[in-house]
């Protein structure tokens, strides 16, 4: 299978790195010929993760996304939520017909306000069954080091799941299939909303204990807006049996890619969501942090996608709404923190 890979920021360096240790030969389009012809001349990333090297005679390298989504059987889009449009936007209606698409991406196209396969389907008519998802819990700079990680790998056919997922199973990566497209979209987007309310309450000073009842109640109310969004594994403690294929348990709430991501995007200090709230908690505006920054925080649009979306859901999700408060009308910081305050239980 012919793997390429759209994006050249840390997450999809991390899944070039990970294909390409497996002696599988890929496509990668990166945005500019600068970090083309650093990454010929030098074999890294000059950007992100420059720690990472390459066997540059495995990539075929690219600025033109026509070409890597034409040479490819399996398109991994891994760019931000915020820049798919902008860049998949000179691709034929009929770019993807017969193709399997990945996402890498943990949030919302904030334009519409949907999914990636929501807007793949509108734009390229591009059916569910051949849309498939790549989840965590895994931050880019521990796979650069190769220590151990997880990534589940979500699609209506799972055996096709597995088949996908092989690529990237390796000594420092191990692989988890399921069936919920959709429900792993929605947990990715808004455990960065709550990263980023954990952030906004170190930035404050608001110690562990806090942060422990803060957490438990986030994951609470993902749980909560799951369920309305019709997904039905997010009761802890129950198995519906075994994958067939994998022989793993059947996944549910508990599971790495649910809560386990929630919580290592809460705490770890890889986290660019929780580095952006910290920020926010320490009196740094929307648009100074980013600029410090340098890098996308999805939990920032996303936190308004789902405000509007949840307009139609009707969860009650009031952390992640009073961050979208924060971060898109202004409430104080701490204001909102105390607000969220009286929440927890």
């Amino acid at each position: 299978m012919r793997v390429g890979i759209i994006g050249s920021g840390s997450w999809a360096t991390a899944l070039a790195k990970i294909v390409t240790d497996n002696q599988q030969p890929i496509n990668w389009w990166v945005r500019s010929e600068t970090i083309l012809q650093h990454l010929v001349q030098r074999r890294h990333n000059p950007q992100y993760l420059s720690s990472a090297t390459f066997d540059t005679s495995n990539i075929r390298l690219s600025t033109d996304v026509n070409e890597v989504v034409s040479e490819s059987d399996c398109v991994v889009i891994a760019v931000p939520s915020a820049y798919v449009e902008e860049t998949l936007a000179t691709l034929d209606r009929n770019a993807f017909d017969g193709k399997w698409v990945l996402s890498a991406i943990k949030g919302m196209l904030p334009g519409e306000n949907l999914l990636l396969n929501e807007w793949m389907a509108k734009k390229f008519d591009l059916p569910l069954s051949d849309y498939y998802t790549l989840m965590g819990p895994c931050h880019a700079e521990e796979v650069a080091r190769e220590r151990l990680s997880y990534l589940t790998f979500s699609g209506l056919d799972d055996s096709r799941a597995s088949e996908i997922a092989a690529m990237f199973k390796n000594y420092y990566i191990n692989t988890v299939v399921n069936t919920d497209v959709i429900g792993v979209q929605y947990a990715a987007v808004l455990k960065n909303i709550y990263a980023l309310c954990a952030g906004i309450a170190h930035g404050l000073e608001y110690g562990d204990n806090f942060l422990s009842v803060l957490i438990a109640n986030c994951a609470d109310e993902m749980a909560c807006f799951l369920r309305k969004m019709g997904v039905g594994k997010v009761e802890v403690g129950v198995h519906a049996g075994e994958n067939p294929v994998t022989h793993q348990k059947d996944a549910n709430y508990a599971a790495s890619v649910y809560l386990g991501d929630l919580l290592v995007t809460c705490y770890s200090l890889h986290s660019r969501n929780r580095t952006f709230g910290n920020m926010i908690g320490k009196g740094y505006s929307v648009k100074s942090a980013q600029l410090e920054m340098n890098m996308v925080a999805e939990g920032y649009n996303a936190a308004k996608c789902i405000h509007s979306v949840n307009k139609v859901v009707g969860a009650d999700i009031p952390i992640a709404a009073t961050v979208y408060r924060i971060l898109w009308e202004g409430l104080h910081p701490l204001a909102g923190l105390r607000l969220i305050e009286k929440t927890l239980i």
